[in-house]
């Protein structure tokens, strides 16, 4: 078969042939693939920088993925770390990992949008005990994920939901999706007394601004609850001390290990099914497989993705 192969970590994957994918278990199905988003994540896989890499190659990149089995019908499926992800015309699902869709789902929509949904929507669920009415300030907004952030705390309940990003001109479109207010990372001074942060910036746009931010605090005996959930500007940011002592902050992390597997399965459905109802802006961009190579360097605006047609 084809698929995307990843034969050296400092080249973009190539369109290639790779051997057909072969069960290993019961629980486990070969189907077809029918639309694979190209996630952040999925480059860290291919690139050997994420901190589930394990080296191998070559590998086909990959982590989730419409599909379809033997008999039409579409699933949603979400992979383990595997050399066989979802950038191919077939792979090899866990049945337990895999989601029923509807027959009216989109599968280009579902494919984009379900992996950037559950970053926050599994943080705010199993990381904290999230409030209605909580105040939540969302770092790295106007990226995809950070997009679907300001969707998934309104739709539980939060009180107000404060945007933040670098860029001015693509934050005033975030007020669209939901977001009360709108700030630059060099404002977050002005953000106020939040509940909850979800941050998707780390490095030191993140160190510079949780000073700002709590610096600013007027009341300090008031929770805050950091989210750490990506690493857009670098993997690593310096926390004063005085940021844990003199105020109740509390830094958790959300994501691969952080969550359990059940609580991932259990979330999938629920986001899957709120895509297929509509309830998230979902913007998309589609290329033939057989093109990997030249669309895996474009660049594309922070509210789209891009998904894979084998």
């Amino acid at each position: 078969m084809k698929a995307a192969v990843v034969s050296s970590f400092d080249r973009p994957p190539g369109y290639d042939d790779f051997p057909d994918p072969v069960p290993q278990h019961s629980g486990e199905l070969v189907v077809d693939v029918v639309a694979t988003a190209l996630h952040p994540r999925v480059r860290s896989q291919a690139d050997g920088s994420h901190y589930s890499s394990t080296g191998e190659l070559p590998l086909v990149p990959g982590i989730d993925a419409v599909v379809r089995d033997s008999r039409g019908r579409h699933y949603y499926a979400l992979l383990d770390d595997t050399t066989l992800g979802t950038m191919a015309q077939r792979t090899v699902i866990d049945k337990d990992r895999s989601v029923a869709l509807p027959r009216h789902a989109d599968p280009i929509a579902v494919a984009a949008a379900v992996n950037p949904a559950m970053s926050s929507w599994v943080a705010l669920r199993h990381r904290i005990d999230f409030k209605r009415g909580s105040r939540v300030l969302i770092l790295g907004a106007t990226g995809n994920a950070g997009r679907m952030a300001i969707q998934v705390a309104k739709r539980f309940g939060a009180g107000e939901v404060i945007a933040a990003g670098r860029n001015p001109q693509r934050l005033n479109g975030l007020k669209a999706l939901g977001a009360d207010r709108v700030l630059t990372l060099d404002q977050l001074d002005m953000a106020g007394d939040v509940d909850v942060v979800i941050d998707y910036v780390w490095g030191q746009p993140t160190a510079k601004g949780m000073v700002d931010l709590l610096t600013h605090r007027r009341d300090r005996g008031k929770d805050l609850i950091w989210i750490e959930v990506g690493s857009m500007a670098g993997p690593g940011a310096e926390i004063i001390s005085a940021a844990l002592r003199s105020t109740r902050l509390q830094v958790v992390g959300s994501g691969i290990g952080s969550v359990s597997g059940h609580h991932f399965r259990t979330e999938i459905a629920k986001i899957a099914e709120a895509v297929t109802e509509g309830a998230f802006d979902v913007r998309t961009r589609t290329a033939p497989l057989s093109d990997v190579t030249a669309a895996w360097t474009q660049t594309l605006g922070g509210d789209e993705r891009l998904v894979f047609l084998p």
